[in-house]
């Protein structure tokens, strides 16, 4: 019944499933954790394993469907390292994606705040402005780009699970911003008012760095392991014309 399924529809629905997935982690623990301390370390380290553990189970679990991106900033990478060869994702592909990224990472944050009985889809009010963050995103999320590309370079892609998720984890803490280092995780936060949230009005300031930071991030991986091999086109994790399904793997999977 599944082979009636256009391919591309399919892999699209799995990226808004997993989004959603994941912001509902992201906004659901970060509830849960405020609601039973006070302490703002134990509120972050609860948020931040709970991130991780999820993130890793479901770049697992999704890799194989749809190459587990979940974020907008990983899709246009793959799309820009792969269109000169045409090997890499097209335009349809990405303008399949990045709308089912967001519109799942929205509904996640819907979901969450339904699960915790709080108003659904309550702009927040937690003002993010300031330089200092904004570099913190643009950090953030040219470290994700260079570990998915760069590992997928390396032949290490089965480790994106593991590496990909206890990067994320890191960044919590390592960034001021607690690493959103993802456009549509960003939207979707702003339509819960809780811990993880996000005002609507300090939106463009974080998307326009995570969009900075993705392409420092395609510059690292160039420097560090220069082009891709003939071979390495082959594995292109958002499919393009003709490609099955069988044939991707999770070498660019990335998230939060």
């Amino acid at each position: 019944m599944s082979a009636a399924v256009p391919p591309l529809l399919r892999w699209a629905v799995a990226e808004g499933i997993g989004t959603a997935a994941l912001v509902a982690v992201v906004v659901g623990s970060g509830i849960q954790a405020t609601e039973l301390t006070r302490d703002a370390g134990v509120q972050l380290l609860a948020n931040s394993l709970a991130t991780v553990f999820g993130l890793g189970v479901l770049i697992a679990l999704l890799g194989p469907v749809s190459g587990a991106h979940f974020n907008p900033a990983v899709t246009l990478a793959a799309w820009f390292t792969g269109r000169r060869t045409g090997d890499g994702p097209g335009p349809r592909d990405a303008a399949a994606y990045i709308p089912a990224q967001v519109a799942g990472a929205i509904a996640g944050a819907v979901l969450a705040d339904a699960m915790f009985g709080k108003p659904p889809a309550a702009f927040s009010t937690h003002e993010r402005w300031a330089g200092h963050l904004w570099l913190a995103e643009a950090v953030a999320t040219a470290g994700l780009i260079w570990l998915v590309f760069g590992l997928a370079r390396a032949g290490r892609a089965h480790l994106a699970p593991l590496l990909v998720a206890s990067y994320i984890g890191a960044a919590y803490w390592f960034t001021s911003s607690t690493s959103f280092a993802n456009p549509a995780v960003t939207i979707g936060r702003a339509f819960t008012d809780t811990y993880a949230g996000i005002a609507p009005n300090s939106l463009l300031p974080f998307l326009a760095a995570q969009l900075i930071g993705a392409a420092a991030g395609l510059c690292l991986v160039a420097v560090c392991f220069g082009r891709p091999a003939a071979a390495d086109q082959d594995e292109a994790v958002v499919p393009h014309a003709g490609q099955q399904p069988a044939t991707r793997s999770t070498e660019e999977s990335a998230v939060a």
